[in-house]
């Protein structure tokens, strides 16, 4: 989810959240939670990154096989994206990560430490020439700092080691001007040492791109041109996060009413979208309602958004208008809030009714723990959708 609590994006006007007590599914989970696991396993989705791209492929194979036919709508906007920087060292690929603004290249030479923190002394006491230099982060010095300081002394790239645990994107204020990267402690530190014992060559890939390229994967069934509803949730994490419930949740519950519905009538009146860029800023599905005509958007009853559905039992339902009487419809127990920051509201921005599915905040948010969900409660969340599709689709046209 884009927001972070405490700094919600708000709507204009009150809207109305429906509190759904879980109960234990009679259904079993394991097919969404298998797709959970899935999504995790590759790692990190972020908007750009291969990754993502790999994601977007996994649903666009389970939607086939559902019986849809599959359109990725490919977007950019302006954002740094590594697109699989890495260090070849001995026939062994290591994962880097790109310095935010780095340039691209692909140099190749030995690994040279250089000592302490990479200050222009420090660079004096070694040959760095047409070499790629490898340096502790910290000591007071910045990360442009070392770089430029590599640059100086005539290095071809430069690696910097993070000096805790796990890797750090370093952000530069402006383009450097040698390809730049960083290693997790892990990895980096025994190559510091290494290096000082013995000539290592090596190939540093810095994968730069200024843009980055979202793609969202847009379900149907064949001739389906002008849906009547849209159901959709965001496939893309943030970085250094696995995203289970933010937002592999939302995702497979997604695709978990694409299967249930494809043999129903109903399923000839639904798009059903994973969204990418969401992190971003609601990216992908900006894209989308500003490529959609009018006359599409028109034809448009609502646009159903899950996100963040994997953990806590209470299941909120957050609407406005005729949207929230037909959740009220599901369960009366109703009490006011206000929800945003998710991608109903780029459709809400359009005049298009929205309803959002969301369980509440997460400890685990936007961190490398976001990895677990509870399988029972995607299925409580897909049951519960089934039962207001219909209502949606059937209604007069909401408001």
């Amino acid at each position: 989810m884009f927001f972070r609590f405490g700094r919600m994006q708000i709507w204009l006007g009150m809207t109305i959240t429906v509190i759904l007590i879980a109960t234990p599914s009679l259904f079993a989970a394991d097919s969404l939670y298998a797709d959970v696991q899935a999504l995790v396993n590759l790692g990190a989705r972020v908007a750009g990154s291969p990754t993502a791209e790999r994601a977007s492929e996994y649903l666009s194979n389970q939607y086939r096989k559902a019986g849809y036919e599959v359109e990725i709508q490919t977007f950019t906007y302006p954002k740094f994206a590594d697109a699989g920087s890495s260090l070849r060292l001995d026939g062994k690929t290591i994962e880097t990560w790109a310095m935010v603004r780095s340039i691209a290249g692909s140099p190749s030479g030995k690994l040279v430490t250089v000592p302490n923190f990479g200050k222009p002394e420090d660079f004096r006491t070694v040959d760095v020439r047409n070499q790629i230099a490898i340096v502790k982060r910290g000591g007071g010095v910045q990360f442009a700092q070392k770089i430029e300081n590599a640059a100086a002394a005539s290095a071809i790239g430069i690696l910097i080691v993070n000096n805790q645990p796990g890797n750090i994107r370093g952000m530069l204020m402006k383009p450097s001007s040698i390809p730049a990267a960083s290693l997790s402690e892990q990895v980096g530190t025994p190559l510091l040492e290494q290096t000082q014992k013995t000539d290592l060559r090596v190939t540093l890939t810095v994968k730069a791109q200024p843009d980055a390229l979202g793609r969202n994967v847009i379900a149907h069934l064949p001739n389906v041109k002008q849906p009547k509803l849209i159901i959709g949730g965001h496939y893309d994490s943030v970085e250094n996060s696995p995203g289970a419930n933010d937002n592999a949740s939302g995702t497979v519950v997604v695709l978990g009413l694409a299967r249930s519905l494809s043999k129903s009538p109903q399923a000839s009146q639904i798009w059903f979208i994973a969204f990418d860029g969401e992190e971003d800023g609601l990216k992908g599905s900006d894209a989308f309602v500003k490529r959609a005509t009018p006359q599409f958007l028109a034809g448009l009853k609502a646009m159903l958004n899950f996100d963040m559905v994997g953990i806590n039992d209470r299941l909120l339902l957050d609407g406005s208008g005729t949207m929230s009487a037909i959740a009220n419809s599901i369960n009366g127990d109703i009490s006011a809030s206000q929800f945003g920051g998710s991608d109903h509201a780029s459709f809400k921005s359009k005049d298009v009714p929205t309803l959002f599915f969301f369980r509440g905040k997460d400890p685990n948010y936007h961190s490398p723990g976001d990895q677990l969900v509870e399988p029972r409660l995607l299925r409580e969340t897909e049951e519960t959708a089934l039962k207001i599709i219909p209502k949606v689709l059937n209604e007069a046209p909401l408001g």
